[in-house]
């Protein structure tokens, strides 16, 4: 079992407001990093004074610097050199650990994030997160990182209060965000868990 004490300097990259959150808040409020680097690549200013909010309220204590690009939201894939700039941009900021979408996201915006992460950043360990959503798009992770009772409830509190105006959304609700916890909890023999994909994993033995 690997364990995550080690993460000082943690890169996130989202294409949009609140997928860091949906996918890994439990992860963010399980961690405890010195320096945050929170990448969005979308997000109108009312969107993105949400996710600053998000990380104040999930990474307490850390030093949290951003970076928004204002890409057209649902556009990435038309805007790949920009993205590109700002993954590649994102990169030479140091990192022990990076969170990107999955690389089998149904969503244009997410899979072009995720293709893009590899091959910017050569030396972190690289998380892809799963983003529910209507696509049906859940695939098979390999790596669990299991939630306390208390911490999968505290990332749906937070969801609600910091992400207000995604409370109109049919699918916005409690039972949305713990079902997939608990499916995979279960997956790794626990109550509640969140997981991730890794496609390469370095391992030094001391």
């Amino acid at each position: 079992m690997a364990r995550l004490e080690k993460v000082e300097r943690l890169t996130l990259l989202g294409a949009h407001p609140d997928d860091l959150e949906i996918a890994a808040g439990g992860l963010l409020l399980s961690l405890n990093p010195k320096t945050v680097h929170y990448v969005l690549l979308t997000g109108s200013p009312a969107r993105l004074a949400e996710a600053r909010a998000a990380a104040a309220a999930f990474l307490p204590g850390a030093d949290v610097t951003f970076a928004f690009s204002a890409l057209p939201d649902g556009r990435l894939p038309a805007h790949w050199a920009e993205a590109k700039a700002a993954v590649q941009a994102a990169a030479t900021v140091p990192a022990d650990l990076v969170l990107a979408p999955s690389l089998y996201d149904a969503h244009q915006d997410h899979r072009l994030l995720a293709e893009l992460t590899p091959t910017a950043f050569r030396d972190a360990q690289i998380l892809h997160y799963e983003i529910p959503k209507w696509d049906g798009d859940l695939g098979r992770p390999n790596v669990y990182v299991p939630l306390t009772d208390d911490i999968a409830r505290r990332k749906v509190e937070l969801l609600h209060k910091c992400y207000p105006s995604q409370h109109a959304r049919d699918w916005w609700d409690d039972e949305f965000f713990l079902a997939l916890a608990r499916l995979r909890g279960a997956e790794c023999r626990r109550r509640y868990a969140e997981a991730f994909t890794v496609s390469k994993m370095t391992m030094e033995l001391s």
